[in-house]
């Protein structure tokens, strides 16, 4: 059987780290890392969250 392809990643916040989305990606197809403008619940606005270690 062949390993997953996709992979469960993490969103944080770039402004307060805060870590506030849980996501998949395929890592062969999108092997750098992602970032994404989304809702911040604790800023209070929208702003970059990149997929964190």
């Amino acid at each position: 059987m062949a390993a997953p392809k996709r992979k469960h990643i993490i969103l944080a916040c770039t402004e307060c780290q805060e870590r506030n989305y849980a996501s998949s990606k395929n890592s062969t197809s999108d092997p750098e890392r992602k970032e994404i403008k989304k809702f911040c619940p604790k800023c209070g606005k929208h702003t970059v969250h990149k997929e964190t270690k």
